[in-house]
């Protein structure tokens, strides 16, 4: 089931990794983001998890949005995939404009999320934190994505995550949809009511979403955990995919079942 077309006409990529009988973890990417950008990391993941990885619309090899989009109609593409897959419930993993889909999701249909992973992300514009100016590079917009220095350090990998993603098809407006519902979205009055095991991750040396948003995060939810990826980037996933991994599946299987 490569595409799942919804109600609307907008058909959203998808691929399935793992075991069929296992649970399932749905990713949710980010802003621009594409499924190859989860590639360091699906394989480890499906070896112990059913993972739903699929384009979010206007990314990917999804269809672009036909008009202005809420972060409830990403939310709704996420249960509709979920359903398509028979997946009652599931653990949710939202990175960056996913992770903010995914607190949406968790708000609005707790009976589907059976853990939630928030990472890189914030709890809404109107409290988050906010990157030093200056601290991201004009004319390279790309190195804001990593740890300063890691270009340097790995030129390979990072000229192999350039190359990927320059394959996505192009979405004239698909960013900008997502970014308009960034701007109308915010969670943090409603997050202490969240009623889910959650885990909080965040690299350290973020230059996109300030790591204080982490913290803002654990503070509105109920026993939420934080974990700091030690001298990452925003791409904390690309740059140490082991360690993200590993710290992910060890708060699912403490939570299974």
């Amino acid at each position: 089931m490569p595409f799942l077309t919804l109600p609307d006409g907008c058909r959203l990529y998808n691929e399935l990794h793992g075991p069929p009988d296992a649970e399932v973890v749905v990713l949710l990417e980010g802003m621009g983001g594409d499924i190859p950008g989860w590639r360091r990391n699906i394989p480890r993941l499906a070896q112990e998890l059913r993972v739903l990885a699929f384009d979010l619309r206007g990314n990917g090899r999804s269809d672009e949005p036909t008009g202005p989009c809420t972060m409830g109609a990403f939310v709704d593409d996420t249960v509709a995939m979920l359903d398509a897959v028979n997946a009652e419930r599931a653990h949710v993993y939202g990175q960056s404009f996913g992770g903010m889909v995914a607190q949406e999701l968790a708000l609005t249909h707790p009976e589907r999320v059976r853990t939630l992973v928030l990472a890189c992300t914030h709890p809404g514009q109107a409290h988050a934190a906010r990157v030093p100016d200056g601290s991201v590079p004009k004319g390279e917009s790309w190195r804001a994505l990593y740890a300063p220095g890691f270009p340097e350090a790995h030129p390979d990998h990072v000229a192999d995550d350039l190359r990927v993603g320059g394959g996505a098809p192009p979405h004239p407006s698909g960013q900008r949809r997502q970014w308009e519902a960034v701007q109308e979205w915010d969670a943090f009055d409603r997050l202490p009511s969240l009623d889910v095991p959650t885990l909080v991750l965040h690299g350290t040396e973020d230059r996109v979403v300030a790591p204080a948003n982490a913290e803002i995060l654990v503070s509105r939810i109920a026993g939420a955990e934080l974990v700091w990826i030690e001298g990452a980037g925003h791409v904390y996933h690309s740059e140490q995919p082991e360690l993200a991994d590993a710290v992910v599946l060890d708060f699912i299987r403490r939570h299974r079942g």
